[in-house]
């Protein structure tokens, strides 16, 4: 019989998950202080934690000393009740990593792989369950202590096919069973997810988007999107391809005519993408006499050199705020991240080119920021994705 809102129950249910949310986000902590956060009284809290700590959830991790009176017990959700598996997939490997139910990473692994070489194409499920097993063998873990797993990758699952699209450059994840057959291999729920998308949701948490429902972040890297956050959740598009600004036709770029799948040996993108990627930012630093192996090398000695230098990373502004000032017009967002290597490079010194540039672009003026995640925000992001779900299984007492 379905539980009715406000029944002792329900009530009971509600101050578990929210007594299991403070002990993740605040560690170790007393019962007296436990119940000052939560607002419950001290027996109601005694009981709640007897309650959690008979149901596995909560374990006590030692006692407060050092001051009048008895020592004070901890209490710290259990780590062990479950763990999560989030990977990144490009087209040059996989890594994945195991985190227990508190966020704590404790396994790690990575495999190369060529998405283009043929053996690697027919054996994703295979691939995918092989860095998995990896992460697992280095946290000490058994298969059997997955609850879940999120992935992402570059393009985006079409909601009606269940098929990958916007990504040439991973023949082997264009499977219409895909979801299924990583499933099977790996034991867990499987998510597939943006690439772009899990960036933003590890921007909300502690980077540059924390607190913000309405925002853009732009990743310009070795191909480039958008993550279009509206309401706090991520606007996904009738085939699953909003924010793949990439193929956004712009002045002075070719056109990828018939569209991501029209590429041959990689994703070469579209008008944008063929103007502020990787490839194309050390194609503009060769046209100024400024010779580097990546991006973020080039940047850097535009960056050294007055005069040249300057023009490469106003060129490149300009380029980028050409791309944003279409998108701002459109959304509104009230932030503008901006992530991905090339970015991340550039610096403070590029966001102030492109913030000048965007002043005479676009009518609205949403504020422009840096992304402030510093190591793998696509990994990141998997990893939040993937404890939210499994905390609003795991948690529920109801």
């Amino acid at each position: 019989m379905a539980q009715t809102p406000g029944t002792p129950r329900v009530l009971r249910a509600m101050n578990d998950r929210a007594a299991l949310d403070l002990l993740v986000a605040h560690g170790p902590l007393t019962r007296t202080r436990l119940g000052e956060l939560t607002g419950l009284s001290k027996p109601t809290a005694s009981q709640l934690l007897g309650r959690l700590e008979a149901g596995g959830l909560v374990v006590t991790s030692g006692s407060v000393t050092g001051r009048p009176g008895p020592s004070a017990r901890l209490y710290e959700v259990n780590p062990a009740v479950a763990h999560v598996a989030a990977l990144a997939a490009d087209e040059m490997g996989i890594t994945a990593a195991v985190a227990d139910i508190t966020g704590r990473v404790v396994g790690e692994h990575h495999i190369e792989a060529d998405a283009l070489v043929e053996e690697v194409r027919t054996r994703t499920p295979a691939l995918v369950a092989e860095a998995v097993a990896g992460a697992l063998r280095a946290a000490g873990l058994g298969w059997d202590a997955l609850h879940r797993t999120v992935i992402g990758t570059p393009g985006a699952l079409d909601p009606r096919t269940g098929t990958l699209r916007y990504a040439p450059h991973l023949p082997g994840w264009h499977a219409r069973t895909l979801r299924a057959d990583l499933t099977e291999a790996i034991g867990t729920p499987v998510v597939i997810e943006n690439d772009v998308n899990l960036a933003a949701v590890a921007e909300q948490h502690g980077g540059a988007a924390e607190g913000f429902d309405d925002f853009v972040l732009l990743w310009a890297d070795e191909g480039v999107g958008a993550a279009v956050v509206l309401g706090g959740k991520p606007l996904r598009g009738a085939t699953g391809g909003a924010g793949e600004v990439g193929y956004m036709p712009l002045p002075g770029a070719p056109l990828a005519r018939g569209g991501p799948q029209a590429t041959t040996g990689g994703d070469g993108g579209g008008g944008f993408q063929m103007l502020v990627s990787s490839p194309a930012v050390l194609e503009l630093a060769r046209t100024y006499g400024i010779d580097a192996r990546t991006a973020p090398e080039a940047l850097a000695r535009a960056a050294a050199v007055p005069g040249t230098g300057d023009n490469v990373l106003t060129d490149l502004a300009r380029r980028i705020a050409l791309g944003l000032a279409a998108v701002v017009a459109v959304v509104d967002p009230a932030l503008v991240v901006l992530s991905g290597e090339v970015c991340r490079a550039g610096g403070e010194r590029l966001r102030e080119l492109v913030e000048a540039e965007m002043s005479g672009l676009a009518l609205p003026r949403p504020e422009l920021r840096l992304s402030t995640v510093d190591s793998a925000p696509i990994l990141n992001g998997a990893l939040l994705t993937a404890l939210a779900a499994t905390r609003d299984t795991v948690f529920d007492t109801a």
